[in-house]
């Protein structure tokens, strides 16, 4: 059974995109997209030569592009103080007294909570915004009016 180039190209866009499925890395799928080209290629009559240079510059040029784009776009705030992640960051919650070490006890969602302050200078009373979440301990910093 003889397969034509551009039914090897196909196969091959196959295998890259199973392989992507089965490890998580995003990059087989560019490559997959270079594969695409040469098949491409392969179906408008290209010679060999051609097809590969297709597909790598296409394959290759997808690779660096997602490259560059994943190492400038900015980074996700870890979970404990993302909003994305935690809908409670950013919530108010009033402290009555703070301890000698920067703790306190809050109701907060009909329970109470523990509380650490997590501001600069000294805690004092009053309202403050929680900013991260450390297990079932809330860090909060004073509220700007």
């Amino acid at each position: 059974m003889d397969l034509d180039p551009t039914s090897l190209w196909w196969l091959t866009v196959g295998a890259l995109v199973a392989a992507e499925l089965a490890t998580g890395t995003f990059y087989l799928l560019m490559l997959a997209l270079g594969a695409v080209a040469g098949a491409v290629a392969a179906s408008a009559g290209f010679d060999t030569q051609s097809q590969i240079t297709a597909a790598s510059a296409v394959g290759g040029g997808a690779v660096v592009m997602w490259y560059f784009a994943r190492k400038f776009r900015p980074k996700a705030r870890p979970a404990a103080s993302n909003r994305d992640v935690n809908l409670d960051i950013g919530q108010r919650v009033q402290v009555s007294a703070w301890d000698d070490a920067g703790a306190a006890r809050v109701s907060y969602r009909g329970a109470s909570w523990a509380v650490r302050y997590a501001g600069s200078g000294a805690p004092a009373p009053g309202e403050h915004i929680i900013v991260a979440l450390d297990g079932n301990e809330l860090r909060v910093a004073p509220a700007t009016p």
